[in-house]
């Protein structure tokens, strides 16, 4: 009898050497995820370890900063709006110029000591945050209440300052533009021939 009884035949399991590749594929699968996980446990930490300094600045200080120092400024509060504004891309430039001169493949020393340059940058951008932070009124008017109008709070700034925005847009944008014409003066300098 020829017929349908017969078994079907079983694949031949794969070689040892197979079987190994495959467990190494699949630990190092593993160790990736696990590598992802522990990266994304690092930046939601260091997030953490960045804002709530930050929101525990504005509250301890940064009413006293609009309601003491911005008014004692040299030119009042909106020389110091404008200061303030101008020292948004002074500390980003301190900030990244350092950092993109560290290279770990070639000198570990020497890229600690350019993470190093960068810290003053982080430190001053840090503190010009808190300080715009320091005038940012709740989104709904329903929320502006008594405590946003104290001396120094947020309502009680745009109400005494209501360009103070402006003039602090203003001094980005200008010290911006200055340093990137700089830079580029400075660029076409090394790249002249030298006759």
């Amino acid at each position: 009898m020829s017929g349908g009884s017969a078994k079907p035949k079983r694949g031949k399991a794969a070689p040892a050497s197979l079987q190994y590749e495959h467990g190494r594929r699949a630990e190092a699968r593993r160790k990736k995820r696990e590598f992802a996980c522990l990266g994304a446990m690092v930046i939601m930490l260091s997030v953490l370890a960045l804002i709530v300094p930050m929101a525990l600045a504005d509250e301890t200080w940064g009413d006293k900063v609009w309601s003491d120092l911005a008014p004692a400024w040299p030119g009042g509060a909106y020389a110091f709006a404008g200061t303030v504004g101008a020292l948004v891309p002074v500390s980003l430039a301190a900030l990244i110029a350092p950092l993109s001169r560290m290279n770990w493949k070639k000198s570990k020393v020497r890229s600690a000591a350019w993470a190093a340059a960068g810290v003053p940058g982080f430190a001053l951008g840090w503190v010009v945050t808190v300080t715009i932070f320091a005038t940012f009124r709740p989104k709904h008017t329903r929320d502006w209440d008594a405590d946003c109008y104290s001396e120094g709070k947020a309502c009680w700034v745009h109400v005494h300052y209501p360009w103070l925005w402006a003039v602090g847009l203003l001094g980005t944008l200008v010290t911006a533009a200055l340093m990137i014409a700089v830079a580029a003066r400075l660029a076409n300098r090394t790249e002249a021939p030298a006759t």
